[in-house]
């Protein structure tokens, strides 16, 4: 069974509240879960976030995976660190067709030299 860790809608129509809950991957987004984390309460100012840390850490622990908007959630509350931007190394061009070409008509004609010779 892939546990998740994702949001959960509640609240009534323009009105969203939303539960942050492990479950399983392959039940619908407003299915059964198997455990509510905490809430997130998008529509007052500033924002309310209620987080059970120590069951979030347990379901990862134990190899639940995030959805993206819970796991910003998460790391905006500090229970678990944002790893570092790495920024990709730049790859290496291969050399144009033509110099390749030409490399090979030089080393032919080296050879050619030193078999004469």
């Amino acid at each position: 069974m892939a546990v998740k860790i994702r949001l959960t809608r509640m609240g009534a129509k323009k009105a969203p509240f939303y539960r942050l809950v492990a479950t399983d991957s392959r039940v619908a987004r407003d299915g059964k879960c198997l455990e509510n984390l905490g809430t997130y309460n998008p529509t007052v100012d500033p924002v309310a976030v209620n987080i059970n840390a120590e069951r979030v850490k347990y379901w990862l622990s134990v190899g639940a995976q995030m959805t993206d908007t819970a796991k910003e959630l998460i790391t905006r509350e500090g229970i678990i660190e944002r790893k570092p931007y790495r920024a990709p190394k730049a790859k290496q061009m291969p050399p144009a067709p033509k110099a390749k070409a030409e490399e090979n008509a030089e080393n032919a004609e080296t050879e050619n030299t030193e078999a004469n010779a």
